[in-house]
């Protein structure tokens, strides 16, 4: 076959007589066709500098390819589980261009420069990816912006920024710092960028003005995959579907979670569950941190039998008191361990690649991209601890971190080849060898992790990702903001953070007392619900009486929004959903809100925006077009403008879009305990609105045989009437009577219903 540049020459040639000559005519369409070559997933075209792929995974979704070499097929991806779907596309050669239609987008490539561009069904361009910098690596590519065009995602970092515009930012698994290779535009497109190597992601900076540039430092060339919404929901669903969805998670893993580092004692875990059933507070787990293993345990999966003489009789105690809890796990090993040796045996061990990489008495760190590895390591935490019957499973040092110094893996082999080019996915080939192996071990249990880092799918393994051991101090708080509403945007939908920060203040200081209730204000409103720090505890009662009160009222509003909550996480579940919404998801026509970088939305009911400075008694605050409510006062605000709230130190402004069907459930003491008390569903009139309620036996598998129920509410806003429609599914336990009280925000009137089941309509004529 000719080379590239021999099939360019020999097509300028054909071109500049083919009008005169039918038959170098036909040589022309000849030579095209030989350039470009449809295969089994798509259209192969050989440019002068290499081959471009371009495979149409779904209507909205195409995987791009680039290389030198003919013979490279593309990066190691352990992200993507799905494979290409039946699309309907059609492909169009012609001298300058060629072009790949699906129902949904057109791909135009340049066939002399290389350029690729991305236009929606109407012919609108979506993006412009530039022909590679190849000098700059084979793993380089980059996206054209538009002036005003904002990107979001690629993980969680500690910059302060929502819109990654005008900044550089490194895709390098840290604590506090997790790498996602997932870009999401304001324009309404989402970039996968298929490679775990270390990766600078450069956004409309100074030195790439008015692009995205991602620049990988290994892999054989250019990979990633292109989604189209337009709706960023749409991207994100895309994404999942590529990727794996994320499983529902247990109603308990939705309440309070206490934790510290550490407790040292099992009379010491114990007795903060005891401490707060004893005060009627609600709360649902408890954390078992690092070190309760004997010195040189790091690794054993053992416990010190002198500060832990009854393991199983600690998960029983926990478990009697209608609470659970999870232990810290590490994929470190000293060196004295049997685990040690059962891995190194296996080959599934780390060893010194140079000098320093293993620093003295920092122990080896088992390979996860091992299949053995992963094996044995599930194995070993299952015969060690799983037979104590713990709930779940924290993940410390996920990144893995080989003595706190970044990149040093890239200097080791793993079992997937070169460790500069599967770095970054440490943290999902490490929490896969724990979900599979809970999954399998402990099928009564709907498998939970806590981890400190994550990658591209790891929504599929059940883990939520804690933003890594993050300062007590106001500027750090206001960071996480972002941080979280950035991961979210790439497409895993659990986040959480130490509340109070990692490394906190003293809970008898009156200024961290504040810091600490605006904190626990901000956690309410976020996936995971967890007090965490070192130093002197952070349980309620080592706050001072007031600040006590605040955080229990706050305690008891997370527990009220339980319906919503546990609802919310089945539409992530079923539908690709985000719980944690920056406002681009639900505002993305509205300029106003793109870079707004500490309000968001929590599920589509709630807009939340924390309150991040000392001694505010107010908080200036944006809401988009449309009729608004204050969540506390019920009272209607107009959006479309900048309004100044009320924020003292009992309050943090949440507001609620007109059609909003929002259910809250009774106060309860923990998020499965039986109640008799109805359910609050409050309506907020000026649109037309929908909820989905959804409920199960609250733990273990059946719910994904159908041991679920549903039921659709709708709000006609000109009949001023509730619908709900007939429950579709039951579960074993299921109330057959569920009472009900429907509250017209505006007005406080209240309708009692009792719904067993069959469509009903609730009538509110004067709710306006």
């Amino acid at each position: 076959m000719a080379s590239g540049i021999g099939l360019m020459a020999l097509m300028a040639a054909a071109f500049a007589v083919c009008e005169t000559s039918p038959a170098l005519a036909r040589a022309r369409v000849a030579v095209e066709e030989a350039a470009v070559r449809k295969t089994a997933t798509g259209v192969e075209i050989r440019l002068t500098d290499g081959v471009l792929r371009l495979d149409p995974w779904s209507d909205n979704i195409v995987r791009v390819r680039f290389s030198k070499s003919p013979a490279w097929t593309g990066n190691y991806n352990p992200a993507v589980i799905a494979q290409p779907g039946k699309v309907d596309w059609t492909l169009e050669t012609g001298a300058d261009k060629v072009t790949l239609r699906t129902p949904t987008l057109q791909v135009v490539v340049d066939r002399a420069s290389g350029e690729l561009q991305v236009l929606d069904a109407k012919g609108q361009r979506v993006t412009r990816a530039r022909p590679s910098d190849t000098d700059a690596g084979p793993s380089v590519q980059r996206f054209e912006l538009d002036s005003q065009e904002a990107i979001y995602g690629l993980g969680q970092h500690q910059a302060g920024q929502l819109d990654y515009r005008g900044s550089s930012v490194l895709l390098q698994q840290i604590n506090t710092d997790v790498a996602v290779p997932m870009a999401v535009s304001s324009r309404g497109y989402g970039v996968l960028w298929n490679n775990p190597a270390t990766t600078r992601v450069d956004v409309a900076s100074p030195q790439y003005a008015h692009s995205l540039r991602f620049a990988s430092e290994a892999g054989g060339g250019v990979d990633y995959h292109l989604i189209v919404g337009p709706e960023i929901d749409q991207v994100i669903a895309g994404y999942r579907g590529l990727t794996g969805q994320a499983p529902l998670m247990a109603r308990w893993t939705w309440g309070l979670w206490q934790s510290k580092e550490r407790y040292e004692t099992q009379a010491e875990t114990l007795s903060i569950v005891q401490r707060y059933r004893q005060m009627g507070v609600p709360f649902d787990a408890v954390v078992q941190d690092w070190q309760y293993w004997a010195p040189g345990g790091w690794g054993s999966h053992q416990f010190d039998a002198k500060r832990f003489p009854d393991p199983a009789g600690l998960v029983k105690a926990v478990h009697d008191l209608n609470a659970h809890i999870i232990i810290s796990v590490w994929p470190r090993f000293d060196l004295t361990t049997a685990n040690h040796d059962e891995l190194r045996k296996a080959g599934a061990l780390f060893e010194p690649a140079y000098p320093n990489v293993y620093p003295a008495g920092e122990g080896r760190w088992y390979d996860a991209w091992s299949p053995k590895g992963r094996e044995i390591y599930w194995n070993q935490i299952m015969r060690n601890l799983g037979r104590y019957d713990f709930d779940g499973w924290w993940l410390d040092g996920s990144e893995a971190e080989l003595g706190g110094k970044p990149g040093q893996m890239a200097a080791l082999t793993t079992a997937a080849g070169p460790g500069a080019e599967t770095f970054n996915s440490y943290p999902l080939l490490h929490t896969s060898a724990v979900h599979d192996g809970m999954r399998r071990d402990m099928p009564g249990k709907r498998a939970f992790i806590l981890t400190r880092s994550a990658y591209a799918g790891q929504q599929r393994n059940a883990a939520i990702t804690w933003s890594g051991d993050v300062n007590g101090d106001w500027h750090t708080f206001a960071k996480q903001i972002p941080a979280a509403l950035n991961f979210s945007a790439s497409g895993i939908p659990y986040w959480s953070a130490d509340i109070g920060g990692f490394f906190g203040g003293d809970p008898q200081d009156p200024a961290y007392a504040e810091l600490f209730t605006r904190w626990y204000q901000f956690g309410v409103f976020n996936p995971m619900f967890r007090v965490h720090g070192t130093g002197k505890g952070k349980a309620l009662w080592d706050f001072k009486p007031e600040t006590q009160a605040r955080l229990i009222a706050y305690d008891k509003l997370r527990y009220r929004l339980l319906p919503y909550i546990y609802s919310t996480a089945w539409e992530v579940t079923q539908r690709s959903g985000t719980m944690m919404r920056p406002l681009v998801m639900d505002f993305r026509s509205d300029p106003n809100a793109l870079r707004l970088a500490d309000q968001y939305m929590f599920g589509r009911a709630l807009m939340v925006s924390p309150v991040v400075q000392p001694g505010a008694d107010l908080r200036t605050i944006y809401l988009p077009k449309g009729d608004w409510y204050d969540f506390w006062t019920g009272a209607k605000l107009t959006g479309g403008k900048v309004l100044a709230v009320k924020a003292d130190i009992d309050t943090i402004p949440v507001h609620v879009p007109a059609g909003t069907i929002l259910p809250l459930g009774p106060v309860v003491s923990y998020a499965d305990q039986p109640s008799q008390e109805p359910l609050e569903i409050r309506i907020y009139p000026g649109r037309d609105g929908r909820f989905e309620l959804y409920d199960d036996a609250g733990d273990g598998r059946a719910y994904e045989k159908g041991e679920r129920a549903t039921t659709l509410l709708t709000w006609n806003d000109a009949a001023r009437t509730l619908r709900l429609s007939a429950r579709e599914g039951r579960y074993p336990g299921m109330k057959p009577v569920q009472p009900l009280k429907v509250v017209c925000v505006p007005t406080g009137k209240v309708q009692d219903v009792r719904y067993a089941g069959a469509e009903t309509s609730v009538a509110l004529p004067d709710c306006r």
